[in-house]
């Protein structure tokens, strides 16, 4: 067994461990993702390509300076028909594909995580096929979490408009504004700190064949609220700056180009890597943790017999 899993890790301790495996595991753990995505990239290439997308384009083609022509190729307007038909279908049809294979990569990213904790040889194609075989309750209970978040998203801010919009009339818009902004921020913190909870459903659907897995995710969870939510952030942080570096490069260079979406799209599946291993690594800390306790009740137990 992987030494570094044995035992319950601080904050700095599971980013240092999550990027260590991400070093060295990448070549498999990237082959994964770019076995489920890699044909969805190259579809919503063609289908760019099919829509008058040039597939290469250099600076800006207007007149004036370096400076001015590098400026035009961050114009949203593109040279391709985005309201034809063929077009929406085609995103519709990218759009399924992710959600449906997405969960699929990272469940094998997971199982991937778990050989490696466990010291155990593994191989690309026996982690695709052992969550394979995790699809409908992995299916069925993303479904599901989605249907949550959106109700827990969506009801407070409708709670909150409403309130804010009786105080603004009623009392004074200032003091309806100030309301407003302090209920949005209050909402957003339970509402982050719910989705945290919750939100480890995933690794117990796929590792410990629980299903939907809420329950067992707001468990282990219950200690650790606070500080998985921080890496949630920093996690977003860094794969946000990583993002958005890149596409501001490329895009000064190749414009709004089927080139510049192929690169995007690869330093996403870079992005979800890190992503994913992390999770694994935060919900086996929290597996560990919780074995700790039940084995300290255990012992407490046996004692007081």
């Amino acid at each position: 067994m992987d030494t570094k899993f044995t035992k319950p890790k601080a904050f700095g301790e599971i980013l240092d461990h999550t990027f260590s495996l991400s070093k060295n595991h990448f070549k498999e753990l990237f082959l994964i993702l770019l076995i489920f995505m890699g044909p969805i990239i190259l579809l919503e290439a063609i289908i760019q390509l099919a829509s008058g997308t040039s597939f290469f384009r250099e600076i800006g083609n207007g007149s004036g300076d370096w400076f001015t022509k590098t400026l035009s190729n961050f114009e949203v307007t593109g040279t391709y028909d985005s309201s034809g038909l063929g077009f929406d279908i085609g995103l519709i049809l990218t759009g399924f594909l992710s959600f449906l294979f997405m969960p699929i990569a990272e469940a094998a990213i997971l199982f991937s995580i778990h050989h490696i904790r466990c010291g155990e040889e593994f191989t690309v194609g026996a982690v695709i096929k052992q969550a394979f075989s995790r699809f409908w309750p992995i299916l069925g209970s993303s479904i599901l979490f989605g249907l949550i978040s959106c109700a827990i998203v969506l009801i407070p801010i409708a709670i909150i408009a409403v309130i804010g919009g009786v105080m603004a009339t009623l009392v004074n818009p200032i003091v309806g504004i100030l309301l407003g902004i302090v209920l949005f921020l209050g909402a957003a913190i339970g509402i982050g700190l719910l989705l945290t909870r919750w939100s480890f459903y995933f690794g117990s659907v796929v590792l410990d064949r629980e299903s939907p897995g809420f329950g067992k995710s707001w468990r282990l969870s219950k200690k650790q609220s606070w500080v998985l939510m921080g890496l949630y952030i920093v996690f977003y942080l860094i794969i946000s700056s990583i993002s958005f570096a890149v596409e501001l490069t490329f895009t000064a260079l190749l414009g709004n180009s089927v080139l510049l979406t192929m690169i995007s799209n690869i330093v996403s599946l870079f992005t979800t890597l890190i992503f994913a291993v992390g999770y694994g690594v935060m919900y086996l800390d929290l597996k560990i943790r919780n074995d700790a306790d039940d084995l300290k009740e255990m012992i407490a137990d046996y004692e007081t017999i």
